[in-house]
């Protein structure tokens, strides 16, 4: 079992605030911010224009993926490092053979960082966009239903879809892993999807600009966004490098590398397992105290994500902020969310309850 005061010691922030929005932006860790400040220190002292900076940032780049493809249980060429979820659902949307009488399916509790790449989609190839309800999504797919694209968790509520049910209907399928990957166990590779993008700064508490993106068969998807690094040789622009690492963003700087792995390293340290155990069981807790407490929980899963009703949610976020509590409300709807993580502390659930 680890100790829970030397976890949470890794991020400062916690000493004075509950921080209950890794839904966002995770805390950053102690050990993320020095692995940052070191190679900034590098290209300020050694510069950057030698091959040794750039050999240094795929030093950095190459292990990074290596301890994401563990956490995810897959394997490092089916990975790619991007610069946020959006970035790798771009990638597949811009990948895919779409034309008119395509259509992509996705459901009515979508992020906005899904939302702008399917309508970019639909804007540049003529295939249509339909939505269904999100806990229903697998029983609106139809003929002409050329992708499924929709959340593995509910960026609003926690709930999870169905991914047997996707799987077994879609003729393709992309989730977007963003409150997912880091904040739940993900085997990937068993999910039945054919793409799954994911964010470095969200439960991986890793540096915004940072993000994943796994395909089942990365040869099948023609690379469209593509840059110096997607070649196998410079020389050659017609020779893309094997496997996901063509679809790698290239202008990662390397201090949000460095700072990403180091994150993604303290939480395989201290075990993926107890990580994934822990938040989703404070979430349930805080969850069912909620709603003894008289509040309206919105339905979920078995995730770390709990959102209640409120008459105000802007301005009840703003007065739990005002007591060191740090949630969000979410535009459009009537919730206020928090996202529990590993980190959280029983007593910091209790006080949210007793304030809300």
């Amino acid at each position: 079992m680890p100790d829970l005061a030397a976890f949470r010691s890794e991020f400062p922030v916690l000493e004075r605030k509950a921080y209950l929005n890794a839904g966002s932006n995770g805390p950053a860790p102690r050990r993320g911010i020095e692995a940052a400040q070191a190679r900034l220190d590098s290209e300020l002292e050694i510069g950057r224009g030698t091959p040794a900076h750039w050999e240094g940032i795929d030093a950095i780049r190459d292990p990074l993926r290596a301890t994401l493809a563990a956490l995810l249980r897959t394997t490092t060429d089916r990975l790619a490092i991007t610069g946020s979820t959006t970035h790798g659902m771009n990638a597949v949307l811009q990948g895919l053979a779409l034309g008119a009488g395509d259509e992509l399916l996705t459901t009515t509790e979508e992020h906005p960082g899904l939302l702008a790449p399917l309508h970019a989609a639909r804007q540049r190839t003529g295939a249509s966009i339909r939505t269904g309800p999100f806990g229903e999504i697998a029983h609106h797919i139809r003929p002409e239903t050329k992708l499924v694209a929709c959340s593995h968790v509910s960026w609003v509520n926690g709930a999870v879809v169905d991914t047997d049910a996707l799987a077994a209907a879609a003729p393709a399928v992309l989730l977007d892993g963003a409150q997912s990957a880091g904040a739940v166990d993900v085997a990937v590779e068993s999910l039945g999807c054919d793409f799954y993008a994911a964010a470095g700064q969200k439960w991986l508490c890793g540096s915004e600009g940072t993000g994943l993106l796994w395909l089942r068969d990365p040869e099948a998807l023609r690379a469209d966004w593509t840059s110096y690094s997607s070649l196998a040789d410079a020389s050659d622009p017609t020779t893309m490098k094997p496997g996901a690492a063509r679809f790698d963003t290239y202008s990662i700087p390397g201090p949000a590398l460095a700072w990403s792995h180091a994150g993604a390293e303290l939480f395989a340290a201290t075990g993926w397992d107890w990580v994934h155990t822990r938040g989703p069981e404070l979430a349930a807790g805080l969850a069912d105290e909620l709603s003894a407490n008289g509040r309206t929980v919105a339905p979920r899963g078995d995730t770390t994500l709990v959102a209640w009703e409120s008459g105000d949610p802007e301005a009840e976020s703003k007065r739990l902020e005002a007591e060191g509590i740090v949630v969000r409300h979410l535009p459009g709807t009537p919730y206020v969310r928090a996202s529990v993580g590993a980190w959280s502390s029983e007593s910091e659930l209790e006080r949210l309850v007793s304030l809300s």
